[in-house]
């Protein structure tokens, strides 16, 4: 038989390279059902490692705030990861998880994960978030997403140094191990000296996990991570008359044996088992430790008639936090219905120790401060141990009526029961907390690529941290809020880009406010609502050139408020440390082996507190990372920060002191993969 020749083929991509298009992803930090972002009838979006590298955004809070919205107040007494989103400001309000799994918040602080390595992705939810995470999470929800274990072999190694004595490393490693195991690990260290006294800063932290298929319906992954840092001790600089004095922009007013420090230890044991090809069974384990310590003179207060700072509030804090839960989940699917069903358990203790009433005071030069040492009339002994128990039921289901038609709807009840003692007294309390949130969706289809949704959520916020109650908050229930969405996503023909429209509004009750007899009496009966418009898009313009941007607008305010033993009417302000209006850019031209991208981060004023008497100013910082593809296994980048050297401040430590940002710096960085 004579062998046959097949003509010669010769295939040409038409498609420009689709870059991480979000709206493509698996909903999963939105969703308990697997629906993607495109089709679900809400506002989530993120940030790959992929953007994360190009970008140079190394730590969680960069990454984060690159998204549609969101704008950082984080601060070294909060755990550095407060943001404002919706109009809605704080831990309290905007939630942090990794992989679908929250920490208790223990008096207004969240640390963990600091560093954005390791992880694949890392999204938002937006709005009310209470269905998937429970309470605190009225303006947004932050997921970091881990890389898992591969039976692919690969390996990272990320080398980086720049200004002010920065460097940093970073491996990653998986693949194989025999023919049912698999593994990852990611490693991270950075430090610095920092570019003010006192400014030497570092982190380090190890993830690792492991996945077992004995079969190929049945997975099981451990995984164990430490982590440690130490933040600048810096708690901000002195302002005068809401303006800042730019010759104590390198200033630091804190001690010299000052402590900032926070260590994590997490372990998880999660189990999955895929009954049939309906029906889905999940079950994971954990245990949670955070231990913290402050000990820092955290208030400074410059006189400029005689050139100097009054020092006060000589804090030291300890947190011993551990949180032990379990979490089921039944997924099904039939007719047209994906159904999940679920149940999570936590437990959660706190001590807290401090030196309180925190006295002590000093002066000292403001040009040239002698830092001296920490020393308080006041004995730093334990005050309070608490215990938070949590059980949740959930519901939720994605019914695809037709083609173009889905209808989300989902139910949530929350049972928490609070229990505190006063260590030196032997006081407490115990305190039952109840919430019932649920969301309810409906998507239209209107072509493969473009949908329209609509949809309507409800949540609920403690009035103070969960695992901090306090004697005179045990009589107030969690403030409850509700939220109406509409918006439209479309994916561009040919993979050459994104966009998405949201509009919302929230109504938050149950705010603390004064009894308007008695202004002494703090009862629950204010009000804060916000409405706005979130914008974002990616287009190829071609195969060189790329272009990503988000614009946000909030209009936030009180609508029933009177704040202070005096009883101050703040109807119609807007809160502390929220801006009207935010914005990210960047653009990227790409020739040969190299790659010049150019972002601007634009945050509106905000205001230092409720009463918005002191304004912070807006601010425009520009970065820029030049990357050069030396080889096809290694990339070197040259990243400039805040290239203006622009002035600026992040957040509001009080209405006199401020938090400035970073001032210019420059790395070199070379990324390697095996």
């Amino acid at each position: 038989m004579a062998q046959q020749t097949l003509p010669e083929v010769t295939v040409r991509e038409s498609r420009l390279p689709a870059h991480e298009l979000q709206t493509s992803q698996p909903a999963s930090t939105a969703s308990h059902v697997d629906v993607p972002v495109l089709d679900l009838p809400a506002s989530v979006s993120g940030v790959s490692s992929q953007q994360m590298d190009e970008r140079a955004d190394y730590r969680v809070a960069d990454a984060i705030t690159r998204t549609v919205g969101l704008s950082a107040s984080g601060a070294p007494g909060n755990g550095g990861l407060s943001f404002s989103s919706r109009g809605f400001n704080g831990v309290n309000s905007i939630g942090v998880a990794e992989d679908g799994i929250t920490l208790g918040v223990a008096s207004g602080t969240v640390n963990y994960p600091g560093e954005s390595w390791g992880y694949e992705r890392i999204e938002v939810l937006r709005g009310p978030a209470s269905l998937m995470y429970g309470s605190g999470t009225m303006g947004a929800t932050i997921n970091a997403i881990r890389k898992q274990p591969s039976r692919e072999r690969s390996t990272e190694v990320l080398l980086g140094a720049g200004s002010h004595g920065k460097a940093y490393t970073g491996i990653g490693a998986g693949g194989a191990l025999g023919e049912t195991l698999s593994y990852r690990i990611d490693a991270y260290g950075e430090r610095t000296d920092g570019e003010r006294e006192l400014g030497q800063a570092s982190s380090a932290k190890l993830m690792s996990a492991l996945r077992w298929t004995p079969r190929h319906d049945l997975t099981l992954d451990l995984s164990a991570d430490f982590s440690q840092q130490k933040p600048e001790r810096y708690f901000g600089t002195p302002v005068v008359d809401g303006r800042i004095v730019g010759q104590l922009r390198d200033k630091n007013y804190n001690v010299l044996d000052a402590i900032d420090q926070f260590k994590d230890q997490r372990f998880r044991a999660k189990a999955q088992w895929r009954a049939s090809d309906t029906l889905m069974l999940r079950n994971e384990i954990y245990h949670f430790k955070s231990n913290r310590h402050w000990k820092n003179i955290e208030a400074y207060d410059y006189r400029p008639a005689n050139g100097q700072v009054v020092r006060s509030d000589y804090l030291e804090i300890g947190h011993d936090v551990q949180q032990s839960g379990n979490r089921m989940g039944l997924d099904l699917q039939a007719a047209g219905h994906q159904i999940a069903v679920g149940w999570d358990l936590s437990n959660a203790q706190f001590t807290s120790t401090s030196n309180s009433p925190y006295r002590g005071g000093s002066t000292v030069s403001a040009f040239e401060p002698q830092h001296g040492y920490w020393d308080s009339p006041d004995a730093y002994l334990p005050r309070m141990n608490s215990s938070l128990r949590q059980n949740a039921l959930y519901l939720e289901d994605a019914w695809k009526i037709s083609e173009q038609w889905l209808l989300m709807a989902g139910m949530r009840r929350d049972w928490y029961a609070f229990s505190r003692t006063n260590i030196q007294d032997g006081s407490g309390f115990d305190k039952p907390l109840n919430g019932t949130s649920w969301r309810l969706g409906l998507t239209h289809k209107f072509d493969a690529l473009g949908s329209a949704y609509v949809q309507t959520s409800t949540g609920h916020d403690p009035v103070a941290s969960l695992l901090a109650i306090a004697q005179s908050q045990s009589g107030f229930s969690l403030s409850q809020g509700r939220q109406i969405e509409v918006g439209y996503k479309q994916q561009l023909a040919n993979g050459r880009g994104e966009w998405t429209v949201a509009a919302y509004r929230i109504v938050k009750d149950d705010i603390i406010t004064r009894d308007p007899s008695n202004h002494n009496l703090p009862v629950q009966g204010g009000r804060q609502s916000s409405r706005g418009l979130e914008l974002t898009g990616l287009v190829h313009t071609g195969k060189a050139l790329r272009f990503e941007g988000n614009l946000a607008f909030v209009d936030a305010k009180f609508d029933r408020l009177l704040e202070g033993s005096q009883g101050a009417d703040r109807t119609g302000n807007r809160p502390g440390n929220v801006p009207r209006v935010t914005a990210n850019l960047w653009g990227h031209y790409r020739s040969g082996p190299w790659q010049a991208s150019v972002g601007l981060r634009y945050v509106g004023d905000r205001f230092a507190d409720n009463a918005n008497t002191t304004r912070l100013p807006s601010y425009a910082v520009t970065d820029a990372v030049l990357s050069w593809d030396m080889n096809p296994r290694t990339t070197l980048r040259l990243v400039g920060r805040n290239l203006g050297n622009r002035l600026y401040a992040t957040t509001a430590q009080s209405s006199n002191q401020w938090l400035l940002g970073r001032g210019r710096s420059v790395e070199l960085s070379a990324l390697m993969r095996f």
